[in-house]
């Protein structure tokens, strides 16, 4: 789905290079290495090894650089890590196999209801946890066998250099085409149909705290009012590249857009801005996986990534924060802003109604299978 987090991690004309360079430039990494070595020295101190899965490309290059070695260094533990475009098939399989070759997995949150109701985790062990920890990561992001790993968000973004006078601040301004002109962009990928269900009902009038659940009413009223603005919309973009290489362009003025993508892009000087108002999240676990080869080494590895100082570097290099809201002390202000677990743009968001969406209908079909299937015929028109 669109709100999923994005399984490549390109930038357009920001190159993985002058990325990598700029964010490393922004905190003394080796000093949050010491600092977080200094803390799990004693008690995550081990051995062997630990297999991570990841994403692969600069997603795994800045974390194996910055969170992993750091890692190591503090525990004396290795990370191999392995990658795929989807961790949940990867982890069914070895799991039906009996062979479970991988320790820690991301897990997507609309797949994880599934997975544990199988057994295919681990008890999350919060002992290992330190107190900063324990303190800065909510208990809703704390479930018995999985933690949150990162949130993303779509979100309204828009080029400040088409609104130098006015500029758009949620989703009725971006179906307000008279006062904020321009070419505009949505999610038009296959089963990207939720977000712009969402921010249609959002520019309709529909408080946020009367989105759930999306009756039949809600979902024609959405699909109304999409009508208005499809013929403004010159991109359905379907790669999380794609909106933001599009404003940096000037090709679309205002458009949906993932929240890490647009984080990189700002760091490295686009001029564009993020509006959190009617913003989507959606979560995404770490996991012990049952049977894995390192079990105890993979506890140590989850309890480090959540130290707050390792949680902000592994936001800093990938745009995506974890749960941890200690992290906000070790990241420059200037980044604050411009992350999803800061409290002012909390506040504006709505998160995914994922036991909804999962739930069955009367014909026995998911909502969330008959939102796509409204969707996708809402598009062929």
């Amino acid at each position: 789905m669109a709100e999923k987090v994005s399984r490549e991690f390109p930038y357009g004309t920001v190159s993985r290079r002058s990325l990598l360079q700029s964010t490393a430039a922004l905190l003394s990494l080796p000093l949050v290495a010491d600092a977080a070595a200094a803390l799990a020295r004693e008690k995550l101190a081990g051995s062997g090894e630990v297999v991570v899965y990841s994403y692969g490309g600069s997603f795994t290059d800045r974390v194996r650089r910055h969170v992993y070695e750091p890692f190591t260094k503090a525990t004396g533990i290795k990370v191999a890590d392995v990658v795929a475009d989807f961790a949940e098939p990867q982890v069914k399989a070895m799991h039906h196999a009996g062979r479970v070759d991988w320790d820690v997995a991301i897990i997507y949150s609309k797949a994880y209801p599934e997975l544990t109701q199988a057994g295919m985790f681990e008890p999350i062990d919060y002992s290992l946890w330190d107190d900063e920890a324990l303190e800065g990561v909510p208990q809703s992001a704390r479930l018995k066998d999985a933690v949150v790993a990162f949130q993303n968000a779509t979100l309204l973004v828009y080029d400040e250099r088409a609104f130098a006078k006015s500029s758009p601040k949620n989703w009725a301004d971006f179906w307000n085409v008279k006062e904020f002109p321009g070419p505009r962009g949505l999610n038009g990928s296959g089963r990207a149909g939720l977000g712009p269900m969402l921010f249609a009902l959002m520019a309709d009038g529909v408080a946020h705290k009367d989105l759930w659940p999306l009756s039949d009413e809600k979902i024609d009223q959405a699909l109304k009012k999409l009508d208005e603005i499809k013929p403004h919309i010159t991109k359905w973009w379907t790669a999380g590249g794609e909106p933001i290489q599009l404003l940096i362009n000037r090709e679309i003025a205002l458009t949906s857009a993932y929240d890490g993508r647009a984080f990189a892009a700002i760091q490295q000087g686009a001029p564009m801005r993020m509006m959190w108002d009617g913003a989507i999240t959606v979560e995404n676990y770490w996991t012990v996986l049952k049977g894995g080869p390192n079990s105890a080494n993979a506890q140590k590895f989850i309890s480090f990534v959540n130290r707050a100082e390792m949680a902000a570097a592994f936001t800093q290099e990938t745009g995506f924060p974890g749960p941890n809201k200690n992290q906000l002390k070790y990241l420059p202000a200037d980044l604050v802003p411009l992350i999803n677990i800061n409290p002012e743009n909390a506040a504006k968001a709505i998160p995914y109604d994922v036991p909804w969406l999962l739930a069955k209908r009367a014909d026995g079909k998911t909502n969330s299978d008959h939102l796509d299937e409204r969707w996708l015929a809402w598009r062929a028109q």
